[in-house]
């Protein structure tokens, strides 16, 4: 079907590639204009989101038949080669739903990271997936990719349902709670409960400190030592209580360095700025649910090196 489709648009494959290549790195319009300035050739904005529209659904449909035929998303590494797989949410403006949570998962080899200066790295190849919806639609997705992988650490700050099908399906995986994430949520109650800065400030070292040293527990003792000043801070000492309580296992940051493991989750924040928020979260825009999900299919395989998909696609259907 989507061959008679792509032969609509009376243009030629190796244009219809273009347009999908500058639509997911631009607006519509910006996009017709660097086509036109690098081309040379005249293509209409209305045009291009027609033709990134229907490629990106296509990509849909295509990781559709794969996950129900189960046919292995890439090739199986060796036993012994570690990848990460980091999932993380933001939200993102649609025209039926208003602020609706898109989904995405990175995964990347421990090989593919490259020391750059002290504490800093460059990943230098990812697969990610993603799903703007409810998140039993986006763990078909992301189980597609992870399932290939025989030695996988999940790094993540989710809500429960990520855990809890962690749990299930891969439970002798490392599951690590983003430190970051970990030492936020402490700070956000310092600040709360300490009427000084600077008292805040130094029992957030102290509290950072044991966190580092695997004695989550004992920070959960020092926060039940603190006394109740109102209903406010004693319902936000509960939840992070209850926070830690149920990540504890997942908070032995000294043990997870010491066996040469990253402890946070930032590059699946970064992976939000630079596949998502970069072309879908510009000033003014407001997708369609179904637009926004084919806009990042093909961003996705942009930023997954896997643009010849793209291009295969394009050569059936012009």
């Amino acid at each position: 079907m989507f061959e008679s489709i792509g032969r609509g648009f009376k243009i030629s494959s190796y244009l219809q590639e273009t347009i999908c290549y500058f639509g997911q790195k631009e607006v519509f319009e910006e996009a017709s204009a660097s086509i036109k300035r690098l081309k040379g050739v005249e293509v209409n904005a209305k045009q291009i989101e027609r033709v990134c529209h229907y490629y990106g659904g296509i990509l849909e449909q295509e990781l559709e038949q794969a996950i129900e035929s189960g046919a292995p998303a890439f090739e199986e590494p060796n036993s012994d080669q570690l990848h990460y797989a980091m999932v993380d949410g933001s939200m993102l403006l649609t025209r039926e739903e208003k602020w609706k949570e898109i989904k995405l998962g990175r995964i990347f080899a421990a090989e593919d990271i490259v020391k750059v200066s002290q504490g800093h790295g460059v990943i230098t190849a990812s697969h990610y997936v993603d799903h703007l919806g409810g998140h039993e639609k986006f763990v078909e997705k992301f189980d597609h990719l992870v399932t290939c992988l025989p030695n996988v650490v999940f790094i993540a700050d989710c809500a429960k349902w990520f855990w809890n099908w962690v749990e299930a399906f891969y439970p002798k995986a490392i599951q690590i709670l983003d430190f970051f994430h970990a030492k936020e949520h402490l700070c956000q109650y310092a600040l709360l409960y300490f009427k000084e800065e600077e008292m805040a400030k130094q029992w957030i070292v102290e509290q950072t400190e044991l966190l580092l040293e695997d004695k989550a527990e004992e920070v959960i003792i020092h926060l039940l030592e603190l006394p109740d000043n109102n209903k406010k801070e004693k319902q936000a000492r509960d939840n992070l209580i209850k926070y830690y309580r149920e990540n504890t296992k997942r908070m032995q940051y000294k043990t997870f360095q010491e066996k040469g493991l990253l402890i946070g989750s930032g590059a699946i924040e970064a992976a939000h700025r630079t596949v998502i928020q970069r072309r879908l979260k510009l000033s003014g825009q407001r997708w369609t649910k179904i637009g926004a999900q084919q806009i990042v299919n093909l961003r996705i395989a942009y930023k997954s090196n896997q643009w010849s998909q793209i291009a295969e696609l394009t050569k059936k259907a012009a």
